[in-house]
């Protein structure tokens, strides 16, 4: 049977977690004969109460696999909230989405913070919107071709040189570009997408072959010298669209936005 794009993307998830969940963490002995610091197959359909033959093909995308079963393989491999929540998606369990919001709404909403820069990002972290404060204070994404208009592409060309502590947030945003788009195994863009990261940073590969999943978390940083806080924010009214906002981190950060938003509205009088 030829493997479903989706299954192989599951069972690539499960191998990778695996081979990454040490047996001391599951009270088995590491044993001197063992060649790798993983689990071993055979380990985990004996924990998880299936054969090793169908366990094997669960790696392999061969078959289709049951809520519970699912549930008892992710927890014998110590899956955090974030990572089994994406293996159940990848099977099909997942609930109900929202409709997406209307991206006008959105950007009415991020035009009305003329000192918190802000961008509308879609699943693939393509960037569908920005305000003023964004285009004046880190990047216009008009200057730049439609095919990198793309946060992750930005980040390791365009914005490259203007944040400080760089590797931290693109790792990051690469952990939640994978936990968008492992359900997406054929789309296009998303295949663009890698093959535009690995050709820019070749000496990156093992970043984008990891499997890690993460949803992003707050992150502080100086961009062009400011200090924000990066957020990235889901609408409850959408199931495909993130805000990413830029809050200022400090005082001197705040005042530095506050100022260039008044003269951004002086210009424009």
């Amino acid at each position: 049977m030829s493997p479903d794009p989706i299954r192989r993307e599951l069972g690539g998830f499960l191998r990778a977690v695996r081979e990454h969940t040490a047996p001391a963490d599951v009270g088995l002995s590491p044993g001197a004969r063992r060649r790798t610091p993983g689990l071993r197959r055979e380990e985990v359909a004996t924990l998880s109460g299936v054969s090793i033959a169908w366990y094997t093909w669960l790696e392999q995308g061969r078959v289709t696999v049951s809520r519970q079963v699912l549930d008892s393989v992710c927890g014998v491999l110590r899956m955090d909230a974030r990572a089994r929540r994406h293996a159940l998606e990848l099977a099909g369990f997942h609930g109900e989405t929202a409709p997406s919001a209307g991206l006008d709404d959105l950007r009415r909403l991020i035009d009305a913070w003329p000192t918190t820069p802000a961008l509308l990002l879609d699943q693939r972290l393509d960037i569908t919107g920005w305000n003023s404060a964004y285009r004046d204070v880190v990047l216009d994404p008009s200057s730049v071709a439609s095919e990198r208009r793309n946060l992750l592409l930005l980040l390791v060309g365009e914005l490259r040189d203007a944040i400080a502590d760089w590797p931290r947030l693109v790792r990051g945003m690469y952990g939640q570009f994978r936990s968008g788009t492992d359900r997406l195994p054929d789309d296009p863009r998303v295949g663009d997408i890698r093959r535009l990261l690995a050709a820019e940073r070749p000496d990156l590969a093992h970043w984008w072959q990891c499997r890690s999943v993460s949803d992003f978390a707050p992150t502080t940083l100086k961009i062009r010298g400011v200090s924000m806080t990066l957020s990235l924010l889901r609408p409850v009214a959408s199931a495909d669209a993130f805000v990413l906002t830029h809050t200022p981190a400090d005082g001197s950060a705040r005042t530095r936005l506050v100022a260039g938003a008044d003269s951004t509205s002086r210009s424009s009088m």
